[in-house]
């Protein structure tokens, strides 16, 4: 049986190339910091060169319970060194293969900040596909690395979040987000199935 009273060991892998534009990741990040059950790591700063140490992110992977990419969404994907963390990070006989199972069991989920309207990424919206379809590719990830995925935490319109007053509520809802995940104490279920998990912090009883 899982031992549910054990504090979960997160890993929050934040990508931004632009930090002095962000109205709503860089708090978000901030926050991250703030929990001692949470190891918060800027990829941008790490590796300005891009010049990944692959045993070292490993390692990291291994030492905790859940993986978040947090970042914002450009062109439908993360940004750049998300991409390249991946592609050297997740290797055929570690992260998948016959052998490759030191990411099995873990929670995978994004947190992201989208520019556009939530209306926006509809299957009628301006993008044609919602969110999570839009990130399937990183769910398919999750899926051959063995990992549980869930839904999105996610921002939409987040260009006039700060404006709007809207970046409080949504970095109240990441302090949630992170208090669940660190006390196992989050709806599975509700949360691999939920559209975004941004709407689940705010349930009763979830």
């Amino acid at each position: 049986m899982e031992d549910t009273k054990r504090s979960k060991k997160v890993l929050v892998l934040f990508a931004h190339p632009a930090q002095t534009r962000s109205e709503v990741n860089v708090p978000l990040f901030h926050e991250a910091q703030l929990n001692k059950h949470v190891t918060a790591v800027d990829l941008y700063a790490e590796y300005p060169d891009f010049n990944i140490d692959i045993e070292r992110e490993q390692q990291r992977l291994i030492d905790h319970d859940v993986i978040v990419f947090l970042f914002p969404l450009y062109w439908y994907s993360t940004p750049s060194i998300l991409k390249e963390w991946q592609d050297l990070v997740l290797e055929y006989g570690f992260a998948y293969g016959h052998e490759g199972t030191a990411l099995k069991d873990k929670l995978f989920l994004c947190a992201l900040s989208a520019g556009g309207k939530e209306e926006a990424y509809q299957t009628n919206g301006f993008n044609h596909y919602t969110i999570r379809q839009l990130l399937q590719p990183l769910e398919q990830m999750a899926q051959i690395t063995h990992m549980t995925y869930i839904a999105p935490f996610a921002i939409f319109g987040s260009r006039t979040a700060q404006e709007e007053h809207r970046v409080i509520q949504h970095k109240e809802k990441w302090v949630t987000l992170l208090n669940k995940l660190t006390t196992n104490t989050l709806n599975l279920e509700k949360a691999k199935n939920i559209e975004n998990l941004a709407d689940l912090c705010t349930a009763q009883g979830d």
